[in-house]
């Protein structure tokens, strides 16, 4: 009687391993292939060869960069070599992609850097704010960007227990934002076992030097974020759910969800046309290429373009797709008077006239 009842409950955990498994599989759309669709004006960026995870842009045309990745599953073309923050000028006839100089007493070292958001206080002050991975941990870094030195001066680092696998971050204030948590855990195992089991207890936190919380919870893995032109909206990539969340912010900064967009794809980070109020979303039409990478069949890219967002019918449009030929892996689409900068997760970079 011992040995059935063992033999049953090890076919049950086998069967429901067995159902996560393909679960799992769809949720990276293992099977997704992807159909050109080109724009006419378009070049890679010199000086980006391993990944430009995240693009913001500020309303002069000035547009950082954050270079040089490194995280625990995915490949790296450069991966003994720190990241760092870049900036092109897009005003320029020809911009380029410069580096820009880190203060003193940073770690550059082991800088390893994920999201990126900026803030302009009353005062016009730049402020640069940085998710960080230094040696796999997670910090939150705010520079203030010095434009006459081409340089960041380091003001903060950031570090709580309500911030233990940060993705992505908006900033809404010189020491304010709202960050996601991809995951619940920040142990490399749990994280997996997590993602596996699909526990849906990724969160996005609120933060201020006075009070740290979790604004809204329940996702799949939370990745980017970003606030609508009129600081009424905020948008959340589900990644693995393939969803834009919708999420109304209130005085007290919580966040109430008011829609949720389902896509056809793997939605990474959110980048907002202020002009319009478009919402522009790198994507990964297939998942599980960017963690089983083969240069013979590599990770394709897709940016959409979602207009109206809170309408009853949204119009979203692929902008852009490529088989992997010429751009991996697309995480984020940013836009600025016309031109388009598609970044990637450890790949190249796009410059595109729209």
């Amino acid at each position: 009687m011992g040995r059935l009842v063992s033999v049953s409950l090890m076919g049950m955990a086998l069967a429901l391993l067995g159902e996560r498994f393909l679960a799992l599989r769809n949720r990276l759309k293992a099977t997704g292939e992807v159909e050109s669709v080109d724009l006419p004006n378009c070049h890679l960026i010199k000086g980006i060869e391993a990944g430009a995870e995240d693009i913001d842009i500020l309303p002069n045309g000035l547009a950082f960069f954050s270079v040089g990745l490194k995280y625990p599953g995915l490949h790296s073309f450069a991966p003994d070599k720190p990241g760092g923050i870049l900036m092109m000028d897009l005003k320029e006839e020809k911009p380029r992609a410069l580096e820009l100089r880190i203060s003193r007493g940073f770690d550059l070292a082991s800088f390893n850097p994920h999201g990126i958001s900026t803030f302009i206080d009353d005062d016009d002050t730049v402020y640069l704010f940085v998710v960080n991975h230094p040696e796999f941990k997670n910090t939150v870094e705010i520079f203030k960007f010095q434009e006459e030195e081409n340089s960041l001066l380091h003001l903060k680092t950031i570090r709580h227990e309500l911030l233990p696998s940060v993705n992505d971050i908006v900033a809404i204030g010189p020491r304010h934002f709202y960050a996601t948590n991809d995951h619940y855990f920040s142990d490399p195992f749990l994280k997996y076992l997590e993602t596996y089991v699909n526990l849906h207890w990724a969160n996005v936190v609120y933060y201020s030097p006075n009070e740290v919380k979790v604004v809204a919870d329940g996702f799949d893995s939370a990745n980017g974020i970003n606030i609508s032109p009129d600081k009424k909206y905020l948008y959340v990539a589900d990644i693995l759910a393939h969803e834009i969340h919708v999420l109304e912010k209130h005085p007290n900064m919580n966040l109430t969800q008011i829609k949720v967009l389902q896509l056809d794809t793997l939605v990474d980070n959110v980048s907002i046309d202020p002009s319009s109020g478009d919402i522009w979303i790198g994507c990964h039409p297939n998942g599980q290429k960017l963690f089983v990478y083969d240069p013979n069949n590599p990770p394709s890219s897709e940016v959409l373009r979602v207009q109206n967002i809170l309408s009853e019918k949204p119009l979203v449009t692929t902008v852009y797709a490529n088989n992997g030929s010429v751009l991996q892996g697309s995480s984020v689409a940013a836009v600025h008077d016309g031109k388009l900068l598609i970044g990637t997760l450890y790949h190249r970079a796009l410059h595109c006239e729209l």
